[in-house]
Order: structure tokens, then C-alpha cells, then sequence
């Protein structure tokens, strides 16, 4: 639903995860975790950043693989796609005269 996808998106740490999946698809929690700590200076637990990445799953924007004993996050745009062509018109508005 839409408004899943706008909630997980209100948050900056969730749009951070969000960032970080766009450079490099397919990493674990651990992964997350550190790229968040290094590059943007947040030192949070693995449980929140699991809690967030619970919230992006819920609005379907990461999907989440097995591999072994790991999980391997994926961005999903389909959402994201979704919501853009909502409101795109594929015609042209007219001219106001």
C-alpha cells in the first residue's frame, strides 16, 4: 500500500538504509549496520536497524533472500515506481487561453 511506502520513507535513517541497498544490493544486517555507522556517523544497534529494516520489508521496498544462515537484503523500486506514475499524466494538459 502507498501508505506503508510513505511511512517507511518519512524516516532519514530508513532512506539511509535505502541509499546504502542503491550502492550495493544484497547486503546482511551486519553489513548495514556498518556502512550506516561509517559512512553516516549512526551508531545504532543491530535491532533498530533490523526494526527499520522490518518497516522497509512491510512496505515492500526491500525484499529480504536466504542464503545459508544470512539474510541478504534487495531494493525493490516497484513501490517507488508505483507511487511516481500515480499522478504522471500520459496526456498533455491543454492550454489555458
Amino acid at each position: 500500500m502507498a501508505e506503508d511506502v510513505f511511512k517507511a520513507l518519512a524516516d532519514p535513517t530508513r532512506r539511509r538504509i535505502l541509499d546504502e541497498l542503491v550502492e550495493r544490493d544484497g547486503q546482511t544486517l551486519f553489513e548495514i549496520c556498518g556502512r550506516l555507522a561509517v559512512k553516516h556517523d549512526l551508531g545504532l544497534s543491530r535491532q533498530a536497524v533490523s526494526q527499520h529494516l522490518a518497516v522497509l520489508e512491510a512496505a515492500d521496498l526491500v525484499r529480504v533472500r536466504r542464503q545459508g544462515r544470512y539474510k541478504h537484503h534487495d531494493l525493490n523500486t516497484e513501490p517507488l515506481a508505483r507511487i511516481a506514475t500515480r499522478w504522471l499524466r500520459t496526456d498533455t494538459p491543454e492550454e489555458s487561453p
